[in-house]
């Protein structure tokens, strides 16, 4: 469980999907057929050719990295007397000792009906008798929720129950579940449901009347509490049901207040608060017995140090374990132990860890922890640490034959414009001094309080065994320095992201990192709105940009309180109804700055029903930008302007592996058509040199 992240963030993480494709509305064919066949032939044809290569480089890429570990919470967990393993559609069981020898099916998605196919979270009840499982329906977002009795299973088994729109679920015993329900992409109540033997019950036990909040169910490590978890983007509230008594009424631990956010686990009758309580407003951690929960009882027991915030928190028996993320965005691990006398330990992490991801579902062991490391172009690696052994070991790692023998992590700051430092992680093969001729992609998110992603990407391992670097611009906005940090980039200061982003692609520059010619831009969703607005701003920098589900109609969008998410996003963006806020918006929003100029090549992915970022405000951006760009050339296909339209409503892209791949191939091609790179030849022309693994400050 990943305590500092709210669940509507948690939405936003990108993962490799895709989607079959289907007759559509005939505006949106037509807009993409058009769209398309603006580029001159010879050009186009040169795109397909490259995308047809990619897609054989990209299947081998796959398959080469099949066997590393997922950041997944499905694929593999531990019940008390089986470990169950999720594959495709299905989920299977074999009891423990006995390998796979007796596998048994004990979940199928086939059982839910109505196209739903996709396993998005799955949980055992306390003693094995019972699996909930939720799964999302073929591209969209709706999902469904089956339980299973496992009981002595023999034969194929059929669900016993069905829930529809279900976003989070826990077992708070046997018999009881706690699930909270999703409409138009609002999660505002929690459901207790009860079975026995004279039936099944259902109760409404939580609503939320404030539409700016956001519910989740969640557990705690040890099992005893279920937790409803009520967040806003400035605030939060916490509830809990004790699975001692998991048929009372939820209690509350602290009643909301502007500006606090908190989160809470549990162990011996004491709740463990990480709060936003320091001084400078940032995480600590708090404790409290369960029997006085109110904040007027909350004892700090640690805080970070100067100059790292916490990202996360584990608590084990006796120990508490955070992962910490210092200024320069370098990972550690530090234990705490829960008993006096306290002890803290710090355990340094692989220099060229980027992402750390808590792998446990099911009956876990509490005395320890086990996590997987992993960068965008590192496969993961499974580790454990053992409280009792105050020991971080290596307990998997199928990753031997498949690193690279050389590549270096080259963590970099940028001055930004009022001065902040901002953090840049840079990879690449050649050396720091050899990069003035490597192509350039640069990664940025900049918003919520999220991270922005970089966990292993098999795409990203094949742009660096070609000689490309990768950068990722930790701009305001974002989580990477913690709350402060986010809060420096959203509502009023939204546009110093902005000018976070412009400074790390000249710092690049200047430090001879490839050249504007040669340098290419990635966003998706709220990322997108920092990449247009650089565009529109210091279109130089950049030759071309890849825009997946963009937001990039930020004014138009946010004046709107009919759409699902307007009203709760205020917080991030501001309130255009208040005139500093719209004037703000107008500022800095890409669809409504575009001027004559000319811009970076596009490809621009959009769904035709996805439900976050409505397709008119991209259909209105890029009949915006192609206009803008006819006034400043008459040549055609120099700046392409590629709308990819896709069938849909699933935000995070496409499902289906295959059709994934051809998305993916697309964007390669597109960035070696618009670069001007050679695809057989851009490895011999890139000569690789550096030391191995290697990490420069």
């Amino acid at each position: 469980m990943n305590l500092i992240t709210s669940s509507c963030l948690l939405l936003l993480r990108s993962v490799s999907r895709d989607i079959r494709r289907r007759n559509i509305h005939p505006l949106i064919s037509r807009l993409h057929t058009e769209t398309t066949a603006e580029l001159p032939r010879a050009q186009l044809q040169k795109l397909r050719d490259q995308e047809q290569r990619f897609k054989r480089r990209l299947l081998s890429v796959h398959r080469k990295f099949a066997g590393v570990p997922e950041n997944s919470e499905v694929s593999n967990f531990p019940g008390e007397r089986h470990v169950y393993f999720e594959d495709g559609k299905g989920i299977y069981r074999s009891t423990i000792g006995q390998g796979e020898q007796e596998m048994l099916e004990v979940f199928n998605t086939d059982w839910t009906g109505g196209g739903y196919g996709t396993i998005q979270r799955v949980r055992l009840s306390p003693s094995e008798t019972m699996l909930a499982v939720t799964v999302k329906k073929d591209h969209h977002e709706e999902t469904r929720c089956v339980l299973v009795h496992l009981g002595d299973l023999v034969l194929r088994q059929k669900a016993l129950l069905v829930l529809d729109n279900v976003f989070s679920f826990e077992w708070a015993t046997d018999d009881v579940l706690l699930y909270s329900t999703q409409e138009t992409l609002r999660c505002l109540r929690v459901f207790r449901l009860h079975l026995s033997d004279s039936g099944v019950r259902n109760t409404l036990v939580y609503e939320e009347k404030d539409p700016e909040f956001f519910v989740e169910v969640s557990r705690s490590r040890d099992q005893r509490l279920v937790t409803i978890n009520c967040s806003s983007k400035i605030s939060s509230e916490v509830w809990f049901v004790d699975s001692k008594t998991p048929l009372s009424s939820p209690t509350l631990i602290q009643a909301r207040r502007p500006g606090l956010l908190y989160h809470v686990e549990h162990s011996d009758n004491y709740l463990f608060i990480l709060a936003n309580t320091t001084a400078n407003q940032e995480y600590q951690l708090l404790r409290a017995p369960l029997a006085s929960p109110s904040m007027s009882h909350w004892v700090p027991s640690f805080g970070a140090v100067p100059g790292t915030v916490i990202k996360d928190m584990e608590l084990l028996q006796g120990h508490c374990v955070f992962t910490v993320k210092d200024s320069q965005g370098r990972l550690q691990i530090q234990t705490l132990s829960t008993q006096e006398p306290y002890q803290l330990n710090t355990h340094k992490l692989p220099h060229w860890a980027c992402d750390v991801s808590p792998q446990r579902v099911g009956a876990v062991d509490r005395g320890s922890f086990g996590f997987l490391i992993s960068s965008p172009v590192h496969p993961p690696v499974h580790y454990l640490y053992s409280p009792r052994e105050q020991k971080l070991s290596v307990t998997e790692d199928n990753t031997k034959n498949m690193s690279l023998t050389e590549f270096n992590t080259t963590r970099l700051q940028a001055a930004s414009q009022d001065g902040t430092m901002v953090p840049l992680t840079l990879l690449h093969t050649p050396a720091l001094s050899e990069l003035h001729k490597a192509p350039l992609l640069l990664h940025v998110y900049g918003a919520y309080g999220v991270d922005l992603s970089m966990a292993f990407c098999p795409e990203k391992r094949l742009l660096l065994e070609d000689g490309w670097a990768l950068a990722y611009c930790h701009v305001r906005g974002g989580g990477e320095r913690g709350l402060a940090w986010h809060q420096a980039g959203s509502v009023l200061q939204k546009r110093r992201g902005v000018e976070d982003l412009a400074a790390c692609v000249q710092t690049l520059h200047r430090l001879g990192v490839s050249r504007p010619a040669l340098t290419a831009l990635a966003a998706r969703s709220a990322g997108a709105v920092l990449a247009g607005a650089l565009c529109n701003h210091n279109p130089q920098l950049l030759r071309a940009v890849i825009l997946q589900a963009p937001f990039l109609d930020v004014l138009g969008t946010m004046q709107d309180p009919s759409l699902p998410l307007t009203v709760e996003e205020r917080g991030e963006w501001g309130d255009p109804s208040i005139r500093e806020h719209r004037d703000n918006i107008a500022s800095y929003c890409p669809c409504h700055n575009i001027i004559p100029q000319l811009y970076p090549s596009m490809l621009i992915t959009a769904y035709s029903e996805d439900r976050r970022v409505p397709l008119s405000g991209v259909v209105k951006y890029v009949e915006r930008l192609k206009r803008a760009i006819q006034m400043c050339t008459t040549q055609v296909g120099a700046n392409a302007v590629i709308l990819d339209l896709q069938p849909g409503g699933d935000h995070f892209g496409p499902e289906d592996f295959h059709p994934s791949l051809n998305e993916r191939a697309k964007q390669l091609a597109f960035l070696y058509t618009e670069l001007g790179l050679d695809h057989p030849k851009t490895r011999r022309r890139l000569k690789v040199t550096g030391k191995s693994h290697k990490t420069q400050n």
